[in-house]
């Protein structure tokens, strides 16, 4: 019990960068009928009131699918579609009006909850909807009269800031309203893409049946630049779900900093993927946010805090600040969200055609992520740049990650000779060096 208390203040302490970085942003929710009829879906309603609580405006956007369907079961009406697109006639819109407006009213009542020893207790969280999306109709395509299924023709930003700005969650559905008075049937990704786009959130949040966006070989891909994912998607490489890759993909590239695809099914999910730095499904924005670079004298008590745990056990040999600072342009990092996580020096030798790969270290919570990799990655073609040939490392506890890495055991008199008079034999490291392709 003593573990899990402090577990459970260790994890309240580690989210506060997030609550205090997410209080005042604008994220835009998207979740199909699928998510609304698993049994999960009360958690997430309290998951998104509480984001709301925390100063978060939120904005909701839900599908019906699903429920459109059962009604036109119901009602024994033939469901046409073309390409994948809900053909809308009279008989269809009612049954449309029924099943979003019975989903609005669902999201509605589960936001108002507030029963004692519920997540909700004293939340009195307002939920404001109504026409705030204007839409048109998709016409006739290839011959096909749509009727009425529509598409979004503007987003009404004035109301909706309106109700965030009141402290309310707004709730948009899967339906539009045009001039003439006319209901059209929309994609709610439709809605929930523009809806991003035009009130530039900055974050677009997509529930799905998947944990996030899986490659063909069914690896998990934490983060990925838009482009590269775009670039899958055309190769067939990638599993998830169309309609959501759609969604990320588009928002990000019209503007939308960062957009995520999580599980409907995890208890938790939304709050695990925005308030822990390694999240829980997948993230998609337009570049890497974390970011290989030179260090900067900024850097300096950063690198110092990531190396302390490694030189108290010995691992590294001590660096004091003053010699940092002097060394500083040596160094490259990995900065995630403000972080120093992973770090590496690259001291040159070119009177003896070398250098040396010193300072290797990654952050404990980051490991085995390939990070030491794309620092090896940098320091070689800086090697390389320089016209060094043969890279050079001392090592005492970490010797088969290097060979891993291609490098070669060697003996003291690989080294320069500067470095050999510096050699600490009561330290007795040892020595690998690798040759630069």
């Amino acid at each position: 019990m003593v573990l899990a208390h402090h577990d459970g203040i260790k994890l309240f302490r580690s989210s506060l960068p997030y609550i205090n970085a997410h209080q005042g942003k604008t994220f835009v929710l998207m979740f199909g009928g699928e998510a609304i009829e698993h049994p999960n879906f009360p958690n997430i309603i309290h998951d998104i009131a509480l984001l709301n609580t925390l100063g978060v405006r939120v904005v909701i956007v839900h599908g019906a699918r699903p429920q459109i369907d059962s009604r036109v079961a119901l009602r024994n009406i033939e469901g046409r579609f073309e390409n994948g697109v809900r053909i809308t006639d009279k008989q269809t819109l009612e049954c449309v009006k029924d099943a979003a407006g019975s989903v609005r009213s669902q999201v509605e009542a589960l936001l108002t909850m507030g029963l004692p020893n519920s997540p909700m207790h004293g939340a009195q969280i307002r939920v404001c909807s109504g026409n705030l999306v204007v839409a048109k109709p998709m016409g006739v395509r290839n011959g096909i009269d749509f009727e009425n299924t529509g598409l979004v023709r503007r987003i009404d930003i004035t109301g909706i800031n309106d109700h965030l700005n009141d402290g309310s969650i707004a709730l948009l559905s899967p339906m539009g309203y045009s001039a003439t008075g006319e209901v059209f049937n929309l994609s709610h990704e439709d809605v929930a893409i523009q809806a991003a786009i035009t009130l530039k959130a900055d974050k677009l949040i997509v529930f799905s049946n998947y944990d996030g966006i899986y490659n063909s070989d069914g690896k998990l891909l934490r983060t990925i630049e838009r482009p590269q994912l775009e670039k899958m998607i055309m190769e067939g490489n990638i599993t998830t779900e169309h309609t959501v890759l759609r969604a990320l993909t588009t928002s990000v590239s019209a503007g939308v900093p960062r957009a995520h695809c999580i599980s409907y099914e995890n208890d938790g999910a939304l709050l695990q993927e925005l308030f822990t730095r390694d999240g829980t499904g997948s993230l998609v924005m337009e570049h890497h946010y974390e970011q290989l670079r030179a260090a900067t004298i900024d850097d300096v008590g950063g690198i110092l805090n990531l190396i302390k745990p490694l030189e108290d056990s010995g691992v590294l040999v001590k660096r004091s600040r003053e010699r940092l600072e002097s060394e500083i342009n040596q160094f490259i990092v990995i900065v995630r969200d403000g972080m120093i996580i992973a770090c590496a020096a690259l001291y040159l030798y070119p009177e003896d055609d070398c250098a040396e790969l010193a300072c290797v270290a990654t952050h404990q919570d980051y490991r085995g992520k390939n990070r030491g990799e794309r620092i090896l990655e940098e320091v070689c073609r800086r090697a390389k740049e320089a016209c060094i040939n043969r890279i050079f490392v001392l090592t005492t506890v970490t010797a088969h990650w290097f060979l891993e890495q291609g490098f070669q055991p060697a003996d003291i008199s690989a080294l320069p000779e500067v470095k050999k008079e510096l050699y600490n034999f009561q330290r007795n490291s040892k020595v690998f060096t690798l040759e630069v392709e």
